[in-house]
């Protein structure tokens, strides 16, 4: 009984720091060296976002029900997980700019404001470190556009149609 009480308590960390988190990064940082290692957790550190070694059964656990549920597929073999509380696309850009150095870290994907990534489309948000409020605005405006093309163009064919 004991071991399940203790895996709940850390069932419950990843919980928490989760539940105020605007991102969560997935890497596989096997054949880092120590002092590589420790180079990412003190630029992680600096930037305020969290980096832990979890078992990936238990972020199983945690991450259900929650927007980073998507994540689950991605928790095979060794996992490293990076969660930010402020800035969302801080630990993607960070693990991104250190991984084009370490090839030897793999990133696996992630979760920025609610939607998932993968390991190639986490360099997206990782490459662009605008503000959450300036990425969504950014992204919003290009679906009003496009929906505005979209209509219009709609709006073009039926008159043709009509007319012919």
């Amino acid at each position: 009984m004991a071991k399940v009480a203790e895996k709940q308590v850390v069932v419950n960390e990843i919980k928490e720091k989760l539940e105020k988190a605007s991102s969560a990064v997935l890497v596989d940082a096997r054949g880092l060296t120590v002092a590589e290692d420790t180079a990412l957790r003190k630029q992680l550190r600096e930037a305020g976002v969290t980096y832990k070694v979890y078992k990936n059964t238990l972020v199983k656990r945690a991450i259900e029900g929650t927007e980073f549920e998507s994540l689950k597929d991605l928790l095979e073999g060794p996992s490293a997980i990076a969660i930010s509380k402020s800035e969302a696309t801080t630990p993607a850009s960070i693990i991104c700019k250190f991984a084009k150095t370490n090839d030897k870290l793999e990133v696996k994907g992630g979760v920025v404001e609610g939607a998932f990534y993968d390991a190639k489309g986490v360099e997206v948000p990782g490459k662009h470190p605008v503000s959450d409020h300036q990425f969504c605005s950014c992204y919003q405006a290009d679906r009003r556009e496009a929906g505005s093309i979209i209509w219009f163009m709609i709006g073009i064919w039926q008159l043709r149609k009509t007319a012919a």
